[in-house]
């Protein structure tokens, strides 16, 4: 053998002599176990994942952990809707939880979930709340869940126990947990079933107020409870005689509802039908609102503006900035009759990114004149412009004359050097509830705000895209209504309900409405 090879033999006895490196570690029992039964878990297979908790039980090498535990609550839970392994799956479940917690080991939020799923399968809810409430009242990084709560509460609703349903529901709010329609519409069932009318009033409100559109189960519900002989019987307690007030309500909520409590007298006319492209329903004829954001709450959106735009100045140079917006919010307040606000620079730049392309001054002059046109009372919108662009123009001899009769006419503001554009427009379609121009998806802001539920139904209020197709203007405004739940001061209720393609032409609404005091020819003695 040359010399050469026996070099290479050797090192090839040598290296299969040492140990493999890459070759891997065998596990712990604990490991072993907790990886056997995840793999359980994916398979759904129940009696395996027992057989090797029994057996790990028996074995005085393997010690049950919080995971470990967890993953076979999880299984059992999961196991309750195959009726095989039904009672199987609930016994060896809560046999499971005890251990654990006689182990001293504390629940997570998982494991507290599967554990009130299962008391719930066996109809025990009251059992089903008392480990979400302990788990509560312990603490601790892991929080509780709709999930979490959610057994408790539809168990309770199923066996018609209204009192414990409400009381899950009030813990689940001291939570800062918001419900979700099959939440909302257990509530609603059990208080029609029971007959608490003003409980169905509520939990009809807060299907307004987080769900919209509302399911085919959903409008079961409704429709039985205004087609049933209760409904019939609530009357208005006097309230609907108050026009003024339930109008006012109405405007002050932002429109859609008024939240005082039902109006009318008699049966309610339930009829299944579809909504014009103007909003005007084609079962009773009444014409549904665009629902803004309420009083409190784009008060609250002003002031939130306010203290972002004064900080964001603050940090970027000199305490002057402050001054600057404020000098803008006292000049809005004594100019601020606008009914649309426009977002210069944006219309100005759109499609300018072609190679001799620059700021379109004509762009801007058509939206202008397209508001004006649209606008109902002859008002010019209000340009927010950056005080250098401005100066930009006024030294292009072309474009001079329009924009010094803008800024004389008071239609246009110029921005101060240092400022961010954005937070002048949209404090000022803020502060005065009117429409703002811009294809901004004013994504910066929606997170620093109020939140994104609320920005973006603002924005579905107020904001009006545009688009240029060979020069000419397209003007997409808001919709002339709202594809929520509405009620209306007459004391109708509208109801969209959720359909696969969201084709407002062929969604069906049900309209549900009685005698009401605006039905009348007076009311009080006067025209209302």
């Amino acid at each position: 053998m040359a010399a050469s090879d026996q070099h290479r033999s050797r090192r090839h006895d040598e290296s299969s002599s040492r140990p493999n490196k890459k070759k891997k570690v065998s596990r712990n029992p604990e490991t072993n176990l907790l990886f056997n039964l995840n793999s359980c878990s994916k398979s759904k297979d129940l009696s395996a994942a027992l057989a090797l908790y029994d057996a790990a039980i028996t074995s005085s090498e393997v010690r049950l952990s919080q995971q470990h535990f967890q993953t076979l609550l999880y299984l059992c839970s999961a196991s309750i809707t195959d009726i095989s392994l039904q009672y199987l799956a609930i016994d060896r479940g809560f046999e499971i939880f005890d251990r654990m917690v006689s182990s001293g080991i504390s629940p997570n939020e998982a494991s507290v979930t599967s554990v009130a799923r299962l008391a719930a399968a066996k109809g025990n809810g009251d059992y089903a709340f008392k480990v979400v409430k302990e788990f509560v009242s312990v603490g601790g990084v892991s929080i509780p869940r709709l999930r979490t709560y959610a057994p408790a509460l539809l168990c309770f609703c199923e066996k018609l126990e209204a009192e414990k349903g409400y009381e899950v529901e009030e813990h689940m709010e001291a939570a800062g947990i918001a419900l979700e329609e099959a939440e909302i519409s257990a509530l609603l069932k059990v208080s029609a079933a029971t007959g608490r009318e003003n409980k169905v009033y509520r939990y009809l409100h807060k299907l307004r107020e987080y769900v919209g559109c509302v399911s085919e189960e959903t409008l079961k519900i409704i429709e039985e409870w205004f087609c049933g002989e209760k409904a019939g019987e609530v009357g208005d307690n006097g309230i609907g005689s108050d026009v003024g007030m339930l109008r006012e309500a109405v405007l002050n909520n932002g429109g859609g509802w008024h939240g005082h409590g039902w109006v009318g007298e008699g049966k309610w006319t339930v009829k299944k039908g579809n909504v014009s492209s103007t909003g005007r329903c084609l079962s009773c004829s009444e014409q549904l609102a665009c629902v803004d954001t309420n009083e409190v709450e784009t008060q609250k959106f002003v002031d939130s503006l306010v203290a972002l735009a004064m900080d964001r100045k603050t940090k970027m140079n000199s305490c002057e900035t402050n001054v600057v917006f404020s000098e803008f919010q006292d000049w809005l307040e004594k100019h601020g009759d606008y009914e649309a606000i426009v977002d210069g620079a944006n219309i100005g730049l759109y499609q300018q990114n072609f190679v001799d392309g620059s700021f379109s001054l004509s762009q801007l002059e058509s939206v202008m004149k397209e508001l004006y046109r649209e606008s109902g009372n002859n008002k010019w919108p209000l340009i927010l412009l950056h005080k250098r662009r401005v100066k930009t123009l006024l030294e292009n001899p072309t474009h001079r004359n329009l924009v010094e009769e803008w800024i004389s006419n008071g239609v246009l503001y110029a921005t101060p050097p240092g400022s961010n554009d954005d937070w002048y427009w949209l404090y000022a379609a803020a502060k005065l509830k009117c429409l703002l121009v811009t294809n901004d998806e004013m994504r910066d802001h929606i997170f620093e705000l109020l939140g994104s539920t609320f920005f973006q139904k603002w924005k579905e209020r107020h904001q009006v895209r545009y688009t240029f197709v060979k020069g000419n203007l397209k003007l997409e405004m808001p919709s002339p209504f709202s594809v929520v739940i509405q009620e209306s001061e007459k004391g109708s209720w509208h109801f969209p309900v959720s359909c696969e393609n969201n084709e407002e032409s062929s969604r069906t609404w049900m309209c549900i409405s009685r005698q009401s005091i605006l039905d009348s020819p007076k009311s009080n003695g006067k025209i209302p």
